[in-house]
């Protein structure tokens, strides 16, 4: 079978709205399961038969370097292009393609740096090959459309139309959505503008399909989830220990916790959900912690009860205080007997006194 032996992994693009509640990096920096996330994408990349990964940044890109470096670590050479300017999916793509050595119709990866997936990645390149499509796409089906494009193939899976998120009841012709993952045979990637913003979405995939290109839809539905919010980060960070999204770069076995080298747990302490305990953390006597990510250096003092959260590196959570659905940034201090809840986040830094926050709904 033809394998895709490059790949180009789109990074730092959409920015984040976690980067300013945690450490001075861009989210896929952010330890998911005790790894960079983009340590996930690079490895299942790997697996895949991936050799060559380029990784075209914009956002923040200076700290991707220093930390993958040539990939050899991962069986993998890495080299890293940065935009000046926001080019857009398209125009990160066309950006990188002096980078690539296939030759015209062989088969590139593409994928997102934001989404997690349990794709087949092989899968998509056969069904790439075996169609002859100029482009492939991954897809996969959402309960409700309304939140994305939706992406109609006809019954040989081949692409049919880009249609822009529905607004009535009756534009909703189907519930598959572009995944973010594709296979470019090398020559189209060719054919995209130079020097200026592309969207691939809105402009390269439906000026291919006008002009009679062949997109092939593949409808994979495994795991799949966009990290484009810190709850959506904290869930997928719990699925990866849990096993439910796989990873050959989860740091020990699958399971209800992971608790990394040097990090203290209370023996009465209760962690489960697929909770990430780093490196250096302290979790004190009776705590409770379900799916969330304790980063590195961090503290849960006694009796506390953390729930689908994320605690940034070197914070403190006061005795018997209940945080659920939150994110503590990096360094702050919350008090005993606080409550935070409901998407509640705390900066960096900040300090809150003891008994100091009280959550209500009432109106």
């Amino acid at each position: 079978m033809t394998q895709a032996r490059e790949a180009i992994l789109l990074v730092g693009g959409k920015g984040t709205r976690l980067r300013p509640l945690t450490v001075h990096t861009p989210k896929p920096m952010v330890p998911a399961a005790g790894v960079p996330f983009l340590t996930h994408q690079l490895a299942r990349a790997r697996a895949a038969g991936v050799e060559h990964v380029v990784l075209a940044t914009s956002y923040l890109a200076e700290v991707f370097e220093p930390y993958f470096g040539d990939g050899s670590k991962l069986g993998l050479h890495i080299e890293y292009v940065t935009e000046l300017e926001p080019l857009g999916t398209g125009g990160a793509i066309r950006n990188v393609a002096s980078r690539l050595g296939s030759g015209a119709d062989e088969p590139v990866l593409v994928f997102n740096g934001d989404i997690l997936t349990g794709l087949d990645i092989q899968a998509l390149v056969a069904t790439h090959t075996a169609s002859g499509a100029d482009v492939s796409l991954h897809l996969t089906r959402v309960e409700d459309p309304r939140a994305f494009g939706l992406v109609p193939t006809d019954g040989t899976g081949r692409v049919t139309a880009f249609l822009e998120k529905p607004e009535t009841p009756e534009q909703i012709v189907t519930d598959q959505i572009n995944a973010g993952a594709y296979i470019f045979r090398r020559s189209v990637i060719d054919t995209i503008p130079v020097g200026r913003p592309v969207s691939v979405e809105r402009e390269t995939f439906p000026g291919l399909l006008a002009s009679g290109a062949h997109l092939q839809g593949m409808v994979d539905s495994t795991y799949w989830l966009d990290l484009g919010t810190p709850r959506a980060f904290v869930r997928g960070s719990a699925d990866l220990v849990l096993g439910r999204a796989p990873s050959p770069a989860v740091p020990g076995r699958c399971g209800e916790q992971l608790v990394l080298p040097t990090a203290s747990v209370a023996a009465d302490a209760k962690l489960t959900g697929g909770t990430v305990v780093g490196e250096g953390a302290r979790i004190g006597a009776g705590a409770r912690i379900t799916g969330s990510a304790v980063l590195a250096g961090a503290v849960i003092e006694p009796g506390a009860v953390i729930t689908d959260s994320l605690v940034g590196a070197g914070a403190r959570i006061g005795s018997r205080t209940v945080v659920d659905d939150a994110v503590v940034g990096d360094g702050a201090r919350v008090g005993a007997d606080n409550e935070l809840r409901g998407g509640m986040r705390v900066w960096c830094g900040t300090v809150l006194p003891d008994a100091a926050v009280r959550f209500s709904s009432d109106a």
